[in-house]
Formats: C-alpha cells, structure tokens, sequence
C-alpha cells in the first residue's frame, strides 16, 4: 500500500521526470559530440586529400612552365611559351587554394610562406633566361648559372611540397587518434552515467521514504500545536481568520465564533455575516477599512466596536498579513483580539493623566504665583524692618532687638526659599533649547557670579578643559553655581576650601548603572575638602527640601541640590554624591557624550 502511495506522489513523479530529461539529454550530448567529432574527422581527410592534389597540381605547373620555356629554346617555336604563360594564373589560384586550405594551421601558413619565395624565385628565373633569348643577348655562362640556379629553386620547392604533404599527413594521423580515443571512451562513460542514474534513483527513493515519515510526523506536530493554538486563543481571548485571496473564501477559527457569542462554526464565515457584529457608529469605519483588502493584501491593525449575541459591547482590535501558502495560493491571514479591558485602561489612564497634566499646570502656576505674590510683602517686611532698625533699634530692649534680628533673619531665609523655588519651577518649565555650548564659559560665569563668597573664604577652585556639548546653558550654569556654592557653604570654618573639578571620557560598560543606548559619556566630577556626609545620606540630599543640618548650623533651603538633580537629568544624565564625615564630598555628573 505504501509502495502504490510513493508512485502516485508528485514529488516522485517530478523527480523522475527530472532525472529521465537529464539522461536523455546527456546521451544526447554524448552522441552529438561524436558525430561532430566523425564530421570533423571525415572533414580533415577530405581536406588533407585536397591539400596534397593541389600542391602536386602546383608543382605540376611549374614543371609545364619550366617545359615550355625550354621547349621555345630548343625550337625557336612560339606555340610552346603557351604553358609558361598559363602558369601563372594557374600557379596564383593553386596556390591561393592550399593557403584557404590550410588556413587553420600555423604550420602550413608558415611553410606557405617559404613555398611562395621559392616560387616567384622560380618563375624569375625563368623570366630572365627567356627576356635573354627574346633580346639575342644570349650569353653561355649567364644562361648556365641561371638554369643551375632555377634547377636548385625547383629542388627547394619541391622539397618544401614534400614537407607540407608530410606534415599534413601528420595532423591527420593526429585527429585520428583523437578521434579513436573518443570513441574507445564513449561506453565507459555511458555505462557510468547508467551507475549514476541508477544511484539518483535509489537515493530518490530513500529520501522520499524519509520525506513520508517526515511528514506524518509533521502532520502529528501541526495536530498538536493546532490545538495548543486553540488553547491559547481562548485564553489570550483572540480569534483567527483566513482570506483565500485566490478563492475570495474566508475561514474563521472556532475562539472567533466564541468572542462574537456564537456557537464554533455556527454561520458560513464570511466578510459580510462578520459585518452584521460591528456597532452602528463603527460600520461605515470598518468597511472602509476592509473594502481594499483584496488589492492592498494587507490589513493595518485598528480597533473598533462590536455587538455580541448577546447585546454586549466588545472592543476588537484586527489586523492581516498577506502570505504565500505551499500550493502556490496568497492567502490573508490574521487575528481579532478583544482588548475591552486594554481600552477601558487606556481610557482610565488618560483621564488619570489629564487631570494630572491639569493638576500640574495649576501647582506650576500657583507655584510661581505664589512666590512673586510673596515678594512683594516680603519686601514690604524688609522695607519696614530697615527702617527701624536704622531709626529705632538702639531704643528697643534686648529683647526686641532679639526679636528684630530674628525677624530679619526669617526674611532672609523666606527670601533664599523663593528664589530658590523659582529656580526649581525654571528647571521644571518647558525652557529646554539645547545649544552647542563651551563649559568652560559657563563655569567662568558661574566663578564670576560667586567671585565675592571665594574671594571672602579665599578658597581654590580648579577645573580641568571642560567639553563642548549641547546643553541648556542657563541651567548648566545653574548646576556649577549651585555645586561650587554648596561645597563654599559647607566648608571647614579654619581651612581653606579647595574645590578641584575633573573630566574625562568613559563608556557605559565602566559604571554598572549606566545604560548602553549611549555607549560613551563624560564624567565631571566635583570634589571638596570641606565637612563632607555620611554616605547613608547620599541619596537624601538631593530630594526636594531635605536638609542632614540644622538651618542655625548652615543657611540654605534644601533645594539646591534638587535642582542639580532636575538639571543633570533635563540633560539625560546622572549624578551621584560621595562623602566623608569631616573629610569632604564629591559630587559626579555623567552626561552623554552629544
């Protein structure tokens, strides 16, 4: 049964087909190269035959022109010049006869070419004994050395007549024997190639058995994993469907009946009785969406409504791709998803980020408002307090001047806090116009903006050859007043501050945390030799309002390293902070490398 099966497979049939045009085709090679190699054959001899009777009808020629020429002298008759005139037309065409023949041989041409000199060496002399006797100036010794020397020019070529002949006679034993040695090889061969053929078959054979068994292991595999689809359809809630494009027929998987309400294979699957799900208010999107299907062959993903059967409202999502399937046949395939959840989610989300997004706005707002509100009372406090302090003070108690002072004090810090905060609220605000920036000028400019605080506490402040990147400038400036400041501020009260700033180059796989979308980055790093921190805090210090010191200790607000840290990330970076307790702190920034 198995047997009768593997004839009737077109695989085989192909195969066989294949192999028989091959066989037919070499044997048909072989038997046309050897027909054209007898032609060939066939064809030298017939041409060395021609060779060798037009060189003896050349030399035949010569010889009636050297006998009428002799035959005049000896008669005085005229009649006998008739062959030495004819001689040489006929000698030209002779000889341009075997230069045709032999104009595949170098050899030949060459031996031509020596033949030709000896020829019209020849026929010269016979012209310069003749024009002697014509004129009567006939001369004994002349006469006897020219016929000595046309004697030895007849010798020559007839030698070189000969020598042509027997190189003829050469070549033609030489393809001769190749054709011969075709001949001898020629069953061999075909007997081989039979050996060959009969070896394609038997492997044929094999690897088809091999194909069989493949196969039906195959169609196990595919069985299996049809039904681990139809698992995994149910429980990712999907559907599957198939658009013969050649055939216009559609399929549907069972799981698509179910996410529409139905029974599997309740309806005939079909463009239009899919159509009757869709909500109202999506028809006319959907249709339009589905309606070049046949042309374009592909299906963009979109989402959209439907009605069950049982009145509940479904959100699909489908999309298509067009494949070529093993018969030849382009067939569009693709899935219905119900993403209900997914859209009541996204829905959810983007209310939640739009009242966020309003939420912000309106703390933004306030946030500015309520620092440039607060300045103008706080000026007003300021104003007020200068003015008794100037013409009141010495009249207070110690008491009020105590409370003068520390009012003064508070408007200091309320002042430092709204500064502070609007510089926070910039940082956060849409003020990102990235520039190609030297960071030595602003580094220059931060120094020039603290110039007086340095000068005060004479402290040292070094930086290495800063790079050029794109940067915000404004707030890199910001991020080196705010770093040099902290490090000025949290000095040690009899040394002075030495504040050494150092960059160089590295790459994401020198720091662990460091992500490798960009591969190098410039680390600067800030170094101090003031008060430093204990490092459990170094992650603290830079969140908003946190302070590790008392505020009668340190002036500041706690937000200026935020700020640092706001700024370091607008620029896709990242900063870190070391310290030592009583040894000093560094702080390190990584920005990508522009």
């Amino acid at each position: 049964m198995k047997y009768t099966q593997l004839h009737k497979s077109p695989v085989f049939l192909k195969i066989m087909f294949v192999i028989s045009v091959a066989i037919i085709f070499f044997i048909g090679g072989i038997t046309f190269k050897h027909i054209t190699v007898l032609k060939k054959s066939s064809a030298f001899v017939s041409n060395s035959y021609e060779v060798n009777a037009e060189l003896e009808r050349l030399i035949s020629y010569i010889k009636d022109a050297e006998t009428g020429q002799r035959g005049y002298i000896l008669s005085n008759d005229k009649s006998f010049l008739e062959p030495y005139y004819n001689s040489r037309v006929l000698v030209r065409k002779s000889y341009e006869r075997v230069s045709k023949l032999t104009s595949n041989s170098r050899t030949q041409q060459s031996n031509l070419k020596k033949l030709l000199y000896f020829i019209n060496k020849k026929q010269n002399y016979l012209s310069k004994s003749l024009y002697m006797i014509e004129q009567g100036k006939f001369e004994k010794n002349t006469f006897k050395n020219y016929s000595i020397i046309g004697k030895q020019t007849m010798d020559s070529i007839r030698f070189k007549v000969e020598d042509m002949m027997k190189t003829q006679q050469m070549l033609l034993k030489s393809r001769q024997h190749d054709y011969k040695s075709t001949m001898n090889y020629t069953p061999l061969l075909i007997y081989l190639t039979l050996i060959v053929t009969l070896i394609l078959i038997t492997v044929a054979f094999i690897k088809m058995n091999n194909n069989l068994v493949l196969l039906k292991n195959t169609i196990n595999t595919l069985s299996v994993a049809n039904e681990a689809n139809n698992l995994a359809e149910i429980v990712s809630r999907s559907g599957s469907w198939q658009l013969n494009l050649e055939t216009e027929t559609y399929t549907f998987s069972d799981n698509e009946y179910r996410l529409l309400g139905c029974e599997p294979q309740s309806f005939e699957a079909s463009l239009e009785s899919f159509l009757n799900f869709i909500h109202p208010e999506d028809l006319e999107f959907v249709v339009q969406k589905t309606k070049n299907i046949l042309t374009e062959n592909d299906l963009a993903p979109f989402t959209f409504r439907i009605i069950r059967k049982d009145g509940e409202i479904r959100y699909f999502r489908a999309l298509g791709r067009m494949v070529s399937i093993a018969s030849g046949d382009k067939t569009l395939i693709g899935t219905t998803s119900d993403v209900t959840e997914e859209v009541y989610a996204q829905n959810l989300m983007e209310e939640r980020n739009r009242e966020l997004e309003i939420n912000n706005k309106e703390l933004t707002a306030f946030n500015y408002i309520a620092s440039h509100d607060l300045q103008e009372p706080l000026r007003k406090i300021e104003t007020f307090l200068s003015r008794l302090i100037s013409k009141d003070y010495n009249n207070l108690s110690k008491s009020g001047q105590q409370s003068v002072s520390s009012i003064q004090s508070s408007a200091n810090r309320m002042r430092n806090l709204i500064h502070d905060l609007l510089q926070f609220s910039r940082t956060n605000k849409g003020e990102k116009v990235f520039e190609e920036t030297d960071l030595n000028v602003l580094f220059e400019n931060a120094k020039q903006e603290l110039n007086q605080i340095i000068e005060d506490k004479k402290a040292i402040v070094e930086s290495d050859e800063l790079p050029i990147l794109k940067v915000i400038p404004f707030q890199i400036q910001q991020l080196f007043i705010n770093l040099i400041s902290n490090s000025l501020k949290y000095s040690k009260v009899e040394i002075a501050p030495i504040i050494k700033i150092n960059t160089r180059i590295i790459t994401h796989n020198d720091e662990e945390f460091l992500p490798n979308h960009n591969s190098k980055y410039y680390k600067i790093t800030i170094e101090d030799n003031g008060i430093g921190f204990d490092q459990q805090y170094a992650k603290k210090i830079f969140i908003l309002f946190n302070r590790l010191h008392n505020k009668n200790e340190y002036e500041g607000t706690g937000i200026g390293l935020a700020i640092c840290k706001k700024i370091v990330e607008n620029h896709k970076g990242f900063i870190l902070a070391n310290g030592t307790h009583n040894e000093g702190a560094t702080f390190i920034i990584y920005l990508p490398v522009s």
